[in-house]
């Protein structure tokens, strides 16, 4: 079983940032593909970014390449969300996932809100 903490959401005006962490409880975090995932209100939850074991290989939604980086400590068992360029379209309830692969996700956070206001 693998606990994962969100943080770093809030409110931030369109341009600005935003970085979120995701702290896992499991010392064998860096066994585990890392994930973000958004939910917007009203719509189904969507990917975002992923990294792999080794915090090489990021790969992006066309939505978020070129504004956000997703990065992992593994000594820190975190995984970090660089938000930057944020839009209104950004606003969305953000999840951390722990997986096997890019298809399987088996441990998810309770999620972190960011707003991002005009």
């Amino acid at each position: 079983q693998v606990q994962l903490v969100e943080s770093g959401g809030g409110l931030v005006q369109a341009g600005g940032s935003l970085r979120l962490s995701c702290a896992a409880s499991r010392r064998t975090f860096s066994s585990y593909v890392m994930a973000w995932f958004r939910q917007a209100p009203g719509k189904e939850r969507e990917f975002s970014a992923a990294i792999s074991r080794s915090g090489g290989s990021p790969y992006y939604a066309d939505s978020v390449k070129g504004r956000f980086t997703i990065s992992r400590d593994n000594a820190k068992s975190t995984v970090y969300l660089q938000m930057n360029s944020l839009k209104l379209e950004d606003t969305a309830v953000y999840y951390c996932a722990a997986g096997v692969d890019l298809q399987t996700f088996n441990y998810w956070g309770q999620g972190t809100q960011v707003t991002v206001s005009s």
